[in-house]
């Protein structure tokens, strides 16, 4: 007895993990989902922009001193924030009748 318990609390596991998983994957498909994935990478794009321009700004200055230069004015920097509003987010409705 204790065995058929155990495989149906597995299949069910196992069935309920599927669909949310197969939930999820449909969304990305959906205007909705592409539009926030071209979002998200262009974040990530322009966080890891600002990290790669931090840093040659950083790298600049320690090699100025090292050469005995006078030292570099401080550039601006636009935060990630400030450079453009938050998209929309539509929240996946956690049922067909939700909508």
């Amino acid at each position: 007895m204790k065995g058929r318990v155990l495989w149906f609390v597995a299949g069910t596991t196992a069935g309920v993990y599927g669909t949310f998983k197969a939930r999820r994957l449909a969304y990305r498909f959906t205007p909705t989902g592409l539009a926030d994935q071209v979002a998200a990478w262009q974040l990530g794009a322009r966080a890891f922009a600002d990290e790669v321009r931090t840093g040659m700004a950083e790298r600049e200055t320690e090699i100025a001193a090292q050469l005995g230069l006078p030292a570099l004015p401080e550039p601006r920097r636009a935060s990630l924030d400030a450079a453009r509003p938050p998209l929309p987010h539509t929240p996946l409705p956690l049922s067909p009748y939700d909508e």
